[in-house]
């Protein structure tokens, strides 16, 4: 006869599990799979619903994302020590996870995935190195273009392992020093990819440059649009969209679509045009059917998005149609999750 408890199988202990005698069986959130179950018989016990509860499962995307930050954070900080960049590891175990990510279809939730909550300074480097990937993609590189462009913007930030980690998660403002010396983690970073076997100077460049802006206002060299390289603009993009859009010690995250607004008005430097136009445009069509609430405070859905306005879509408000593109004083203040 099958035991009755094979009904809760791939659900969770609710609480810790004792048999008669009192004797320990097995901790609080255990999950009850074959072998789990056979014990509990074994041990005459009968489960009730009270018992067990249902286990949440992670999306698919956040897990992989999750497991990967992990890897990263235990060999990043492996670097720290020894100096020496593992090219091959993170060619062949990171690079194909990040690429395999950036093809998951719901780019909202992708986007909340890669938000951060406390593993910023490891989380940021797997962020980066999905939206180049997407990006990347949506300009139609070939594969083996696409994989450099992954691997550097993976290591984009990889000269941060030189800067004290008090320093980078300082919460409150840097002093006209301490930003100096988290600048030169461009510096830092070209020197180690450039020191590194197997490496490429693209890669390298990627290091140096990701904060360098068009119109000369960016960092360490002050370089303008036709010094700085595709691959440094595509991760500039990326990084500037990931740093506002995550928590940090010294500020909450913006909203998504606040974030794109600002990209858009240059807040943050002049970022290649074609590039950022691009990445709006994207993640503007990912927020279609998404509920909106606008500044006269109505709540509504987009329907369209404006090819010549992105930021400015079609919204459906109470069965009526407002083109955000016609009506200036009207804004969206906040996009929602799909339900």
């Amino acid at each position: 006869m099958e035991s009755p408890n094979k009904a809760f199988l791939g659900m969770s202990l609710r609480r810790d599990l004792f048999n008669h005698n009192g004797v320990f069986i097995a901790p609080a959130r255990t999950l009850l799979n074959e072998e789990q179950i056979e014990l509990i018989d074994r041990h005459g016990i009968q489960l009730e619903s009270h018992d067990v509860q249902a286990v949440e499962k992670k999306p698919a995307v956040q897990g992989q994302i999750d497991s990967t930050t992990a890897y990263v954070t235990e060999l990043f900080d492996k670097i720290r020590y020894s100096k020496t960049i593992p090219l091959l590891t993170i060619r062949e175990e990171i690079v194909p996870v990040i690429q395999q990510t950036a093809g998951h279809t719901d780019f909202y939730e992708l986007i909340a995935t890669l938000q951060t909550k406390d593993d910023y300074t490891y989380r940021h480097n797997i962020a980066v190195g999905v939206l180049s990937t997407l990006i990347g993609r949506w300009m139609g590189l070939p594969h083996s273009e696409l994989t450099q462009l992954t691997l550097a913007a993976t290591l984009h930030d990889i000269g941060k392992l030189k800067i004290p980690p008090d320093l980078l998660l300082k919460p409150g403002k840097l002093t006209h020093e301490e930003f100096e010396l988290i600048k030169k983690h461009t510096i830092f970073g070209y020197q180690m990819i450039k020191d590194t076997v197997g490496a490429t100077h693209l890669q390298a460049l990627v290091a140096l440059q990701h904060h360098e802006r068009q119109d000369g206002s960016g960092y360490p060299l002050g370089l303008q649009a036709g010094q700085i390289v595709p691959f440094s603009r595509i991760v500039a993009v990326a990084d500037v969209f990931h740093a506002i859009t995550s928590d940090r010690p010294y500020r909450k995250a913006s909203p998504m679509y606040e974030t794109l607004q600002q990209m858009d008005q240059h807040a943050f430097g002049e970022l290649d045009p074609h590039i950022c136009k691009m990445f709006i445009d994207k993640m503007m069509q990912s927020m279609l059917s998404h509920e909106v609430l606008l500044t006269s405070g109505q709540t509504g859905t987009i329907v369209m998005i404006n090819p010549h306005a992105p930021l400015h879509p079609l919204v459906n408000v109470d069965d009526q149609f407002i083109d955000l593109s016609k009506h200036s004083a009207l804004q969206i203040v906040q996009v929602a999750p799909k339900q």
